[in-house]
């Protein structure tokens, strides 16, 4: 089996990072982890991962002359590493539509809201004060509008009376590392197909979306 190679790319201490690692090491596992990027030298995710054995690297945006010079020092690492799939991982970053367009169909990302709700940044805090029920995770592939890509898997669970931001962000973080390998696991396959903004998944492989009772 030709296993893809992947690079994850992450901001900070890489919590899916390590699902995505972990799952990868099972060698039947379709896609391999060949590199973890970080556009922060200081992330704390890039020892994790060096210390499972993983390549990283580094590419400080701080000192680029704006997200096109960024991009093109993150491509020619990406090619060094001969990477077919990319997974964002936490990664704070907005990625140009050039960039984008060129890695179209091969960039995912996991998101923490059931997609197309709450795009955007503290989707815990405005899923409590809307008074929502259910919350939960989804991962899309990723195109130049944010957070509007066709969705792969999500994941749900019930929104609990004593939920703070802090409580409901945990109980979704255990579904992302749940549905974020299955994910990777069906694109690397080649177990989808996309047709508009859908995805569709051959011979019963879609990952089942879980509702986790309060």
């Amino acid at each position: 089996m030709s296993r893809k190679r992947t690079a994850i790319f992450i901001s900070g201490r890489g919590s899916n990072m390590r699902a995505l690692i972990e799952a990868a090491s099972n060698p039947r596992y379709p896609a391999e982890i060949a590199l973890v990027l970080s556009n922060r030298p200081e992330a704390e995710g890039l020892a994790i991962a060096k210390g499972l054995g993983i390549n990283t690297a580094a590419v400080d945006h701080k000192i680029h002359a704006g997200r096109e010079n960024f991009e093109a020092s993150v491509q020619v690492l990406l090619e060094i590493h001969r990477i077919e799939l990319i997974c964002l991982a936490g990664f704070l970053r907005l990625l140009t539509p050039s960039f984008v367009r060129a890695w179209e169909g091969r960039v995912i990302n996991v998101h923490p809201a059931l997609l197309p709700a709450y795009r955007g940044l503290h989707t815990h805090e405005r899923a409590l004060a809307d008074g929502v029920k259910i919350h939960g995770c989804t991962v899309h592939f990723v195109v130049p509008a944010v957070d509007e890509g066709p969705i792969i898997a999500q994941a749900a669970i019930a929104v609990r009376d004593s939920d703070t931001s802090q409580t409901l962000a945990g109980r979704v973080l255990e579904q992302e590392h749940r549905i974020y390998p299955a994910a990777l696991a069906a694109v690397a396959a080649g177990r989808i197909r996309l047709s508009g903004n859908r995805v569709f998944f051959d011979s019963g492989a879609e990952p089942a979306p879980l509702v986790v009772a309060p």
